[in-house]
């Protein structure tokens, strides 16, 4: 009798334990969020995923009424600001908005102390922006029929600005790879340093993401010679894909930007955030402004987030190797 006694009280109390977990475990997401989010970006400003935070920010915090605070931390190609997100408190206050192919080139190229999908938690995808081949107006090109006699002409002459190791700089390998000839590339801090470099005439031609470039070409300050997209698409119906150029058929980059948060943030938690990027990225304002530059928003669920983060990473191990990649 003692011990059937001992054996309920003992199991009432696990019983109660667990819900009590239970419980625990649930509170944090029942009253997120209740202070400030940070949303880290780790390139300059001015550049997509600085665009796209501040523009996602600002719809979270009308929804939420909590302030969404943009922070830039750059340097290393985006590795500083990944680190510092990586080694964040798992509270769900922190998030990383980046490009995810640079995300996933890292690895293969970098020797980093963090790793991309043990120190992350995956949130969403955001957007798929097509790269823009662009020149600085003075160059004397205009397709890609012409930029590739020019450099044939004049190898290694033409000064390429590219954060080293990103995926702007994997187009402009491969459109090199693909159509004989050779860059100067010149090591930026990011998408924005390499449109003022181009603009400034410092630099010849660059690849990088519609949304931030566009603009730089409506005011006719970059030369726009091809976008990176499968098709045409319908905001530039004139410009040919660079796929339509000479060898280059198939030649399809972009940059696809996403957002993640530290390992170990509850599950519950990631499950709010992702539905409110959902949402956000879902509203009409937001996909008529985005798509008025050529950015397709692309809201996926966490655990196709990581399975699209594992295949980009094997798909930019291939071109690593491919292309002979080595940074001095």
């Amino acid at each position: 009798m003692i011990v059937k006694l001992v054996a309920s009280k003992l199991a009432i109390a696990c019983t109660a334990a667990l819900c009590t977990g239970t419980a625990l475990a649930q509170a944090p997401a029942a009253s997120f969020p209740n202070k400030p989010l940070r949303i880290i970006v780790p390139y300059p400003p001015g550049g997509t995923s600085d665009i796209l935070s501040r523009m996602i920010g600002v719809k979270i915090t009308e929804n939420w009424g909590q302030s969404v605070i943009v922070e830039n931390r750059s340097g290393a190609n985006g590795n500083i600001g990944a680190e510092f997100v990586a080694r964040a408190p798992a509270d769900g206050y922190t998030y990383l908005l980046t490009d995810i192919g640079n995300l996933s080139i890292a690895p293969n190229v970098y020797k980093l102390p963090f790793d991309i999908l043990r120190d992350f938690t995956p949130v969403t995808t955001v957007s798929y922006s097509p790269h823009l081949l662009t020149t600085h107006p003075i160059v004397p090109v205009k397709t890609t029929r012409d930029l590739i006699a020019l450099a044939k002409a004049n190898p290694g002459k033409l000064n390429f600005p590219t954060g080293l190791g990103g995926a702007p700089h994997f187009a402009g390998l491969l459109f090199a790879q693909r159509t004989g000839i050779t860059w100067a590339y010149i090591g930026t801090r990011g998408g924005a340093d390499s449109s003022r470099m181009v603009m400034s005439g410092e630099g010849d031609v660059f690849f990088l993401g519609m949304l931030q470039t566009i603009p730089h070409v409506k005011n006719k300050r970059l030369k726009l010679i091809a976008v990176s997209s499968e098709k045409r698409i319908p905001s530039l119906p004139d410009t040919p894909t660079v796929g339509e150029g000479p060898g280059l058929a198939g030649f399809v980059t972009g940059s696809w930007q996403g957002v993640v948060a530290p390992a170990r943030v509850a599950p519950e938690i990631v499950a709010k955030v992702n539905g409110e990027f959902v949402r956000v990225l879902a509203l009409p304002d937001i996909i008529e402004k985005l798509g008025s530059q050529g950015t397709v928003p692309i809201a996926n669920s966490p655990a196709d987030t990581r399975k699209w983060m594992t295949a980009e990473t094997g798909r930019y191990a291939k071109l690593v190797k491919e292309t002979n990649f080595k940074l001095d």
